[in-house]
């Protein structure tokens, strides 16, 4: 299966394993247990709202185009209206991996970018790599593997690790219209969701509205073989990930 079809234009399958996460740091899922997240985090504050490039959407974590490999996809800046989005040059976007249960980062992907806007803009990733600071402190890592980019492309190889960075569907599917009648303190401050659309509300609507359908969002995709990201290579070896933004 090409890697871009793991991010296609409309409507795919990545719920298999979804952990999604706030603009510093919520929580960890592990990959083979039994207890998972399930969940999304679109919008979430105030602060997130006026500056969208700096919300996590969601982070997925599913199988990749063979066994012994392992997709993970971060998403943000949902919802798009059509083709001209942006990823923040001044921002730090971090995917990270605790592989050995004690909820600390073993390992770090780094996304960074410079350089024009939207196709214009090059991306750079790095890891996966050790970490020199944990938590909520972050600084660039200057050594390690690193692959680069121009957004809307992907980079790398097909054995190793591959990267795309861009544009995409945002996969995830919500009645917002009426999400915002349930539960009217979270209606945005201005736009047309400001505005109350039908009466208020204790359950979603049947069929529901697939609100996010028209829009997209702007996706960072790895693969690579899950053996890079584990601390062993017994059959019961998992590991947890989790996805940050960071001035």
């Amino acid at each position: 299966m090409p890697f871009q079809s793991f991010f296609a234009s409309h409507r795919p399958s990545l719920r298999s394993r979804v952990l999604t996460t706030a603009f510093v740091l919520t929580g960890i899922a592990a990959l083979g247990v039994a207890q998972r997240m399930y969940a999304s985090d679109h919008m979430d504050t105030p602060e997130v709202e006026l500056n969208p490039r700096a919300d996590i959407n969601d982070l997925y974590v599913f199988p990749g185009s063979s066994a012994d490999r392992i997709a993970l996809v971060l998403t943000t800046s949902s919802p798009i209206a059509g083709r001209s989005a942006s990823f923040d040059p001044n921002l730090l976007y971090q995917i990270k991996v605790d592989n050995t249960g004690d909820a600390v980062e073993d390992l770090v992907f780094q996304v960074t970018f410079d350089g024009g806007e939207g196709a214009e803009q090059r991306y750079s990733v790095r890891g996966p790599i050790a970490p020199s600071m944990t938590g909520v402190r972050n600084t660039v890592i200057t050594t390690g593997p690193i692959l680069t980019g121009r957004v809307g492309n992907t980079v790398g190889s097909s054995p190793g690790t591959q990267v795309f960075v861009g544009l995409r569907a945002d996969p995830f599917v919500i009645d917002l219209e009426q999400f915002f009648n349930i539960i009217p303190d979270r209606r945005p401050s201005r736009g047309p969701l400001s505005i109350q659309n039908g009466p208020p509300a204790t359950s979603f609507r049947s069929p529901g509205i697939d609100f996010l359908r028209p829009f997209n969002s702007l996706a960072i995709a790895i693969e690579l073989p899950k053996s890079q990201l584990l601390s062993n290579t017994g059959a019961d070896a998992k590991f947890g990930a989790w996805s940050t933004i960071s001035r």
